[in-house]
């Protein structure tokens, strides 16, 4: 069976920084980001341990402004 490793990619100047990604995403590989975007938002990026995630795109469906992109990656 394939291995996959998934990718999130945040939308950062469109992020409004609410937080449901990060509390969405069952590996916990989301955080929000301590530097804020050009509307003052601190916006959500990957966390040092990007690695483990899976690419389930629970993230990518509950932003409220379609800010997140998943990609799969097969290893």
């Amino acid at each position: 069976m394939a291995k996959f490793q998934g990718a999130v990619v945040v939308d950062t100047v469109r992020c409004k920084g609410c937080g449901l990604c990060v509390n969405a995403c069952p590996q916990k590989v989301l955080q929000l980001s301590a530097k804020v975007n050009a509307k003052g938002y601190n916006y959500a990026e990957m966390t040092a341990e990007a690695e483990k995630c899976v690419g389930c795109a629970s993230c990518g469906i509950v932003c409220p402004d379609a800010c997140i992109s998943v990609y799969k990656v097969t290893l």
